[in-house]
């Protein structure tokens, strides 16, 4: 079993800055792939940004050059830094650990509002 812990939603501005951080805990492997996922009101969860543990990394389209993802192997922590949000980036962030057999663990969530 893999606990994810979130933190590091808010209310942010348009054009504003966040950093969500994630913490994992319980017995894995080093294989491994965390990232974030969202879901905004009445849309699907759709993924934001992976990395796996040997450093590759993935980013949805309309994040790329906005936001930044990284973990740390030891801590076993993935962040990202979430730069010029905007209110279509409003949604619930999910943690998201997937072990080397392919099975999700999900962390709670945390709300990510961009508005004036």
């Amino acid at each position: 079993q893999v606990q994810l812990v979130e933190s590091g939603g808010g209310l942010v501005q348009p054009g504003g800055s966040l950093r969500l951080s994630c913490a994992a805990s319980g017995s894995f492997f080093s294989t491994n792939v965390m990232g974030w996922y969202r879901q905004a009101p009445g849309k699907q969860r759709e993924l934001v940004a992976t990395v796996t543990s040997g450093g590759s990394i993935n980013y949805e389209d309309s994040v790329k050059g906005r936001f930044t993802i990284s973990r740390d192997n030891v801590k076993k922590t993935v962040s990202m830094q979430m730069n010029n949000l905007k209110p279509e980036d409003t949604a619930v962030y999910y943690c998201n650990f997937r072990n080397r057999g392919g099975v999700n663990y999900w962390g709670k969530g945390t709300l990510v509002t961009v508005s004036s």
